[in-house]
């Protein structure tokens, strides 16, 4: 059996004076589809951090973070193992970039291309495929900021798969999508899943979650409150005490859609 994609054991993170995840377990195996849900200030974005080693937990008795069994990774050497998405990444990228450049800079875990890092024909290859499988060939040669927020995160997308990653980890991919770049974008995540991609989503919103993913882990105020399938974590009884207010839920099509009451 191949060592788990992530291998947490009562992982404590510190952030300044706060504590962003605090005694942290779980567990993802290789090749799982996962949603990570939790509200705002759950400690998703420190853990997206931690596995990205922007950040690292706190060094205490019986702690253990693994990613693909081991302990210890040169950064750039993880960044071709996974493929990461996040507004951050957004972010930087939103510069005078060509969608090629930004697609090639993730052989490189930079952002755009610079002299000392030649670009092989293999390489050349491989961003045309990752391209194309986005639906986002015809991007290519267009700069990051003449695109739609749909259009940059295909782009976003691609680089991180490029380099044929084992697994793909996304923060709130839909944030600041319209209707109609929210769906094809979940049509995007659920061919990925379905070809074999390894999809690890953290997100607020339920209706990120697509089909394929069917287990979800319940985050709040730093801790694990819910870990399993997902229609005995998206009930309305664990999403009230996960959130603070009661809701009702409506599962249509593999989807869940959450409404507040009152």
């Amino acid at each position: 059996m191949p060592p788990p994609l992530l291998e947490l054991r009562h992982v404590t993170v510190c952030r300044g004076n706060t504590t962003a995840l605090r005694a942290v377990t779980l567990t993802i195996a290789a090749g799982e589809h996962v949603a990570i849900l939790g509200p705002n200030g759950s400690g998703k974005s420190t853990l997206i951090k931690a596995i990205a080693r922007e950040c690292y937990p706190m060094a205490l008795p019986g702690t253990i973070f693994r990613i693909f069994g081991e302990a210890t990774w040169d950064v750039f050497r993880l960044r071709r193992r996974l493929g990461i998405v996040t507004f951050d990444l957004a972010e930087a990228c939103h510069q005078e970039l060509t969608g090629r450049e930004v697609v090639l800079s993730g052989f490189f875990s930079g952002i755009g291309l610079w002299r000392n890092e030649p670009v092989t024909p293999a390489m050349e290859r491989q961003c045309a495929a990752a391209l194309a499988a986005l639906d986002a060939s015809h991007l290519g040669a267009r700069l990051m900021t003449a695109l739609s927020s749909g259009e940059a995160r295909r782009l976003l997308i691609a680089r991180a798969l490029v380099h044929q990653p084992a697994a793909l980890l996304l923060d709130e991919p839909t944030t600041s999508l319209d209707l109609r770049a929210t769906h094809d974008l979940r049509v995007v995540l659920r061919r990925l899943a379905q070809n074999g991609t390894g999809l690890i989503l953290v997100t607020h919103h339920l209706h990120e979650i697509v089909p394929e993913i069917e287990r979800v882990i319940l985050l709040r105020a730093g801790e694990v409150i819910g870990d399993g399938p997902k229609s005995a974590m998206l009930t309305p009884e664990r999403l009230q005490a996960l959130f603070g207010l009661p809701v009702q839920v409506r599962q249509e099509n593999g989807y869940y859609q959450v409404q507040t009451q009152g």
